[in-house]
């Protein structure tokens, strides 16, 4: 059976996203001058506009400068590479979102090594991710730090907590995996040569899942009261699904994120978030006036 909307349940998005652009808002405010956000899309690629019309809205939302280009398909590496330096000495560019995915002639890795780890507001120079290595998780990848601010919600204290990271993607389930170790977790991450996923989620208090195959975790798989947050988005003959089948675990689980509605709306929230750390870490480095 579905849930209600309303189901205490259900860990929604929405709140937690309010209070991070509140703050974002205010930190604009307080600081007028701050500088632009650069969105780059590469080719013509119709499922790239719909996420930089999001990031451009919610931008505006909070007074954020927000510039969209737009590059041809055929531009080479070296022209993406040169323009991306560009962009890393102009101190009126605040930070550059590369959006993905890119033409098949484009190496995406060797571009975000290109843009300055100060200017990484996607968190995705191969330093930022680094970093998380050394307990610095402020510009963390946004999908990732947003699966770690969903489980603060819960109010359940992050030290000492049993999670399993099913997923062990570069952009979500390595770094996530990261961030909750440097909060004091025991993390094991699962993968598609783990023997049996079910064995280690079964024992878990928080289950975090990023694969991309949807209803892959049923309540068999979930520990009574567990904390289960729902990274996946699947397009299916359903409309869209998340990899958890929630309406069989939310009839187990302390917590569970909707899809939609969970993560996504606070994965924008957080790479707001990550503009104004950018900008105090500029102003640190000497960057700004």
């Amino acid at each position: 059976m579905t849930p209600p909307k309303n189901d205490p349940r259900l860990l929604k998005g929405t709140p937690l996203r309010k209070r991070i652009l509140a703050d974002v808002s205010a930190y604009v405010e307080k600081n007028r001058t701050i500088g632009k956000l650069v969105s780059i899309s590469i080719g013509d690629i119709p499922e790239v506009a719909v996420y930089v019309r999001n990031q451009a809205k919610v931008a505006r939302s909070v007074n954020l400068p927000f510039d969209q280009e737009y590059w041809g398909a055929d531009v080479t590496q070296d022209e993406c590479k040169a323009r991306l330096q560009a962009m890393n000495d102009n101190p009126k560019v605040l930070g550059v979102i590369l959006q993905r995915p890119v033409p098949d002639h484009i190496n995406v890795r060797s571009l975000q090594s290109a843009i300055h780890p100060l200017k990484d507001v996607e968190g995705m120079n191969p330093a930022s991710i680094g970093n998380i290595i050394y307990n610095d998780i402020a510009l963390a990848p946004c999908t990732a730090a947003a699966a770690v601010e969903l489980i603060r919600e819960t109010g359940l204290p992050l030290e000492g907590l049993e999670v399993v990271m099913v997923g062990h993607s570069e952009i979500v389930g390595k770094p996530a995996a990261m961030m909750l170790m440097a909060e004091g977790a025991t993390v094991t991450v699962c993968h598609h040569m783990t023997r049996s996923v079910a064995i280690h989620s079964r024992r878990a208090d928080v289950v975090v899942v990023a694969v991309g195959k949807a209803h892959l975790i049923g309540a068999n798989m979930i520990k009574p009261g567990a904390v289960v947050i729902d990274i996946g988005i699947n397009q299916t003959d359903q409309g869209l699904v998340g990899d958890v089948d929630t309406d069989d675990v939310i009839d187990v689980a302390g917590w569970v994120t909707p899809v939609p509605g969970g993560v996504g709306p606070v994965t924008v929230a957080i790479l707001m978030r990550n503009a104004t750390v950018a900008h105090t870490r500029q102003k640190r480095a000497g960057w700004l006036s």
